[in-house]
């Protein structure tokens, strides 16, 4: 899901944000766009992790596919993405290790469209090339037994919402808080059109297998610390905002944005955005099958191997 903040924060190639603490392990992390409300209970289970020694610095790029690249190249530990394909095709040893949020996400068009099927042949804007919305536009092709017109990128839903009200494309792909929010601000010019259920990973934690099994312990705690984060605002999503340091990154937000955490965070979790659980093998399984669909993954599901994918060893630690 990707936020409704971006405009913003504007899309500068790398912002980096050091947090310093005597004698950790540093864990670079490439971040896929600026901090944003969607990013707030990720930065409230990284100061967990550091208050137990694993110190952190983070990288927003301009693009998922340059943090993608960061990992494959070194250049980050970890980072956030769903990497199927390249994980496939490179053959590089890269992992996922938590999902962070699922596919929920919304066909929002102009109001002369009210099926899927009326969309064909029209153009539609997503986030990303190989994204998440790029993915569900294909398995909408697939079902609905139509064909897209031309697809152009804006990363964030929020600035695809800026470029729906101004009148600059007809049909996008939102996440639940934009469609939400452009429904009740224009809804008598936009329909959310009807969504078939979704389980696979939207955001994903994933790394080089060899420099999580090198760095274990940094790992595990960061793991636990995110499951417990994830639990915890299964229960109560006003704790987000409450343990959110107003000296960090999410703190240093607009008052406007931080002021509605509490609400972006209670609507996601009702809306099954999350899973407590951090996903594990039912996500993978869910992500094979969903990404082979939408032409990611070449293969049958069935006989693809989660652990070409997945690296399950951190979060079995956390479920113990």
């Amino acid at each position: 899901m990707k936020t409704l903040i971006g405009k913003l924060a504007g899309f500068a190639l790398a912002t980096t944000m050091m947090m310093s603490a005597a004698n950790a392990e540093t864990i670079r992390i490439a971040l896929a766009e600026p901090p944003s409300d969607e990013l707030a209970a990720f930065f409230v289970a990284l100061d967990r992790a550091k208050a137990q020694g694993v110190e952190y610095e983070w990288t927003a790029f301009a693009e998922e596919e340059l943090a993608i690249q960061a990992v494959l190249s070194g250049e980050m530990d970890i980072a956030f993405g769903t990497p199927y394909a390249v994980m496939q095709r490179s053959k590089a040893p890269v992992r996922i290790i938590f999902q962070l949020s699922k596919l929920v996400f919304f066909p929002v068009t102009t109001k002369e469209f009210s099926t899927l099927k009326d969309l064909d042949g029209q153009p539609i804007m997503l986030h990303s090339r190989g994204g998440g919305t790029d993915s569900i536009a294909n398995v909408i092709e697939t079902r609905e037994g139509i064909k897209f017109g031309e697809r152009s990128y804006v990363p964030g839903s929020g600035n695809r919402v800026v470029a729906m009200i101004a009148g600059q494309a007809k049909v996008t792909i939102l996440d639940l808080s934009n469609r939400n929010k452009i429904i009740a601000e224009a809804g008598d010019r936009f329909n959310s059109l009807p969504m078939f259920e979704v389980k696979a990973s939207d955001e994903a934690l994933f790394a080089n297998l060899d420099w999580m099994q090198e760095n274990e312990e940094a790992v595990n705690i960061l793991v636990k610390s995110l499951h417990s984060v994830w639990t915890e605002m299964a229960q109560d999503p006003t704790m987000v905002s409450r343990e959110t340091d107003p000296n960090g990154p999410i703190g240093q937000l607009p008052a406007e944005v931080l002021a509605e955490l509490d609400g972006f965070y209670t609507e996601a979790i009702a809306g099954g955005l999350y899973d407590p659980n951090g996903g594990g093998r039912e996500a993978a399984m869910a992500d094979l099958e969903w990404y082979t669909g939408a032409g990611q993954l070449e293969g049958d599901p069935a006989t693809l191997n989660p652990e070409d994918f997945w690296y399950f060893a951190p979060l079995d630690a956390a479920m113990k």
